[in-house]
């Protein structure tokens, strides 16, 4: 799994559109491989990207919610911990 694609479910505040959106991009980008698609193969991508939002909004809104919400700032303490185990085991 790319590791630039996060958890969106379950968030306070909720997740916001723009999240949900730059998540569809991430993951269209990194099945295509395109970075910024050439010009013949624009539309396919960007219809790609507002059809994978709009699926991921909808199973969002679906799901039940288990356990605390979750938080921006103990998603970035949670990654930054494993960041910190990762640079300890390298070293």
């Amino acid at each position: 799994m790319c590791r630039n694609i996060r958890v969106l479910h379950h968030f306070r505040p909720p997740t916001t559109r723009e999240e949900i959106h730059a998540a569809a991009l991430q993951y269209v980008r990194k099945v295509t491989g395109f970075r910024s698609p050439h010009i013949a193969d624009r539309a396919a991508f960007d219809q790609s990207v507002d059809d994978i939002a709009a699926i991921t909004e909808r199973v969002l809104a679906s799901l039940t919610a288990a356990g605390p919400e979750r938080t921006r700032e103990g998603e970035k303490e949670k990654a930054k911990l494993r960041w910190q185990r990762r640079a300890g085991q390298a070293g």
